[in-house]
């Protein structure tokens, strides 16, 4: 029956695009974007000095909680010249889940050593290893100075592993914004900045931890094509002082006021009628920390708010807006796929919200437009500026030279950023012109439609038959899995690691859970599948041994897991072990 649903669909499929002219199809413009970010924070002992507050981690905590109330994934990587935890991206759904994350960030402590490498490397294979389609990826790497190897560790290994980090980031379009501490001055600024520009991600140096908020800040909102918009800051003198905060239109999701002080903020809030609100409620997200304190305000109405703070007297405040728009820029109409030098194009886009033509006329006030072309064979991009009114955004475009070109038009304002989906139009010797294109399509080429048809037909059979096989082997996990590690010669034990399992498919490995460390070599051979009713099955095709309730059992043909169910794995050549329990 699913197989017969399937085809059904199929076939759905099949009509629709043979009613789409030239097949092409308009993908809806993605709205609330989401991102995928990976945390990951240099641990080195060497930070009990450049950072002894631990305001690296107040201002990674800062950038869970201004992560949307639903839908973003973070993970955190802790770094030395190893990884000492780890977090898999985690799916925030609620405020619980954003509590996990700071709470874990709260529990990293420090080691000796440092190799960016290493956290760069792990970074990406968390993002490999559970981003979601659709989701906007990003890597914050920061450290406090250059490496600081282990003596069985060479600089030329770790600049080999990092150079690999980087072209893989490249390659899956991961952006490395890179924040560098230079608390001694000893900083390797060009070492960090390359990665950052080898990725498109950007460069933050900062001689003081206490930056480090207002940093992190600025790199989501840079991330989201967002402007961070400072507001009124002030020295507190003990009593409440009114600040505004400006919603210029309707098409604002969530409003983001990051209040950074040393020490504890009271805060009020009014409307723009005047009528002060439950901080928090179902409207306000309140969060506040030892270095900042952020309210997020959902939908909020048009107009100016006020508010109210109270600090400690003589004690300086910094304020800090981010809006979270929900904004596209779309083309009103397909452009040709091919042209010739000097042909005139006509552009005309507009801006949606909620999936919808936008009606306010705010989101075009103060915004200037522009068509960005760039010459795919010369590499060089312009900006030409377009005419931009409540009513859509109009201009052309003159084809320059005989070469292939990417357009995309841009529209900019003192909140946000935004750009279409880019067009790739060729003009290229043997390139009929747009108008000649069009006068062209008079006929049509039913042998070279039917002979398309056929061959997608052939694919759809090929794809209905590989899909129940795509569906096992891509079947989601549920839960999560804790572990902690034990050495059997001195007793000692790790803290436990939580890994959520939600971003493997079809399977997952023990060696993977372990961050691949190379001492866990053994585990490759036990690997982790979806069982029915969320269960797990257990496979073990290694040397180890593994033990349930004290007792070694065979897990060769695969073992049941159940809710809070805790095994014992025995890694016999290292003389270490690794327990887990499955959690729901």
């Amino acid at each position: 029956m699913k197989l017969q649903r399937y085809a059904y669909m199929a076939l759905a499929l099949l009509l629709l695009v043979m009613a789409v002219p030239g097949g092409v199809f308009a993908a809806d413009a993605a709205t609330d974007t989401k991102i995928d970010a990976v945390l990951a924070a240099d641990v080195s002992t060497s930070m009990n000095e450049s950072d002894v507050n631990k305001v690296s981690y107040e201002a990674m905590k800062m950038f869970v909680d201004m992560a949307s109330v639903q839908g973003d994934k973070i993970g955190v990587v802790a770094y030395t010249d190893q990884i000492l935890r780890e977090k898999a991206l985690l799916k925030i759904n609620n405020a619980g889940d954003k509590k996990d994350l700071k709470t874990f960030i709260d529990q990293l402590t420090r080691g000796p050593y440092t190799d960016v490498a290493v956290g760069l490397s792990e970074a990406v294979k968390v993002l490999e290893s559970g981003a979601e389609q659709g989701h906007v990826p990003l890597i914050v790497l920061l450290t406090d100075g250059n490496n600081s190897l282990n003596p069985g560790k060479t600089q030329a290994d770790s600049d080999k592993v990092l150079g690999e980090a980087v072209q893989k980031a490249k390659d899956k379009g991961i952006p490395v914004y890179t924040i560098g501490l230079n608390a001694d001055g000893k900083l390797n600024k060009d070492k960090l900045e390359s990665v950052s520009k080898e990725t498109g991600g950007k460069l933050f140096v900062t001689s003081s931890a206490e930056d480090l908020p207002k940093i992190l800040s600025e790199i989501y909102a840079s991330h989201l094509k967002l402007k961070v918009v400072p507001l009124n800051g002030f020295t507190a003198n003990g009593q409440f002082q009114d600040v505004k905060v400006t919603i210029p239109n309707g098409s604002v999701l969530e409003a983001n006021i990051s209040i950074m002080s040393g020490k504890p903020v009271e805060a009020k809030l009014l409307d723009p009628k005047g009528k002060e609100q439950n901080i928090p409620s179902d409207k306000i997200v309140y969060t506040s920390s030892n270095a900042y304190s952020l309210i997020k305000i959902l939908n909020p109405a048009q107009g100016d708010w006020t508010l109210k703070i109270k600090g400690v007297p003589q004690e300086k405040i910094d304020i800090n807006l981010v809006y979270n728009y929900d904004v596209q820029v779309v083309l009103d109409a397909q452009l040709p796929k091919t042209a010739k030098a000097g042909d005139s194009i006509a552009i005309k886009a507009h801006l949606e919200s909620g999936g919808q033509k936008a009606a306010d006329a705010g989101l075009y006030k103060n915004a200037k437009a522009s068509l960005v072309v760039t010459d795919l064979d010369t590499k060089q991009a312009s900006e030409a500026p377009l005419t931009l009114t409540d009513k859509g955004i109009e201009g052309s475009w003159k084809v320059a030279d005989s070469h292939a070109y990417e357009v995309k038009v841009k529209v900019e304002s003192a909140n946000f950023t935004r750009e279409s989906a880019p067009v790739s139009v060729s003009a290229k010797s043997g390139g009929a012109s747009s108008s000649g294109e069009a006068s062209g399509d008079k006929g049509v080429n039913w042998v070279k439609i039917g002979s398309w048809i056929a061959g997608l037909v052939v694919l759809l059979a090929a794809a209905l038959f590989g899909l129940a096989f795509w569906k096992k082997a891509n079947k989601g996990f549920f839960g999560q899995l804790v572990i902690e590690i034990k050495d059997e010669e001195t007793g000692e034990r790790t803290n436990p690691q939580y890994k959520k399992l939600s971003g493997f498919k079809g399977k997952v490995q023990l060696h993977q859970l372990l961050s691949l460390a190379p001492e866990f070599a053994e585990t490759k051979g036990i690997v982790f599948k979806p069982g029915p009713n969320d269960t797990l099955l257990l496979f073990n095709e290694s040397a180890c041994t593994i033990e349930k309730g004290g007792r070694v059992f065979d897990a060769a043909k695969g073992k049941e897991l159940k809710k809070n169910d805790r095994i014992r794995v025995t890694v016999p050549n290292i003389q270490k072990s690794v327990s887990l329990e499955y959690l729901k």
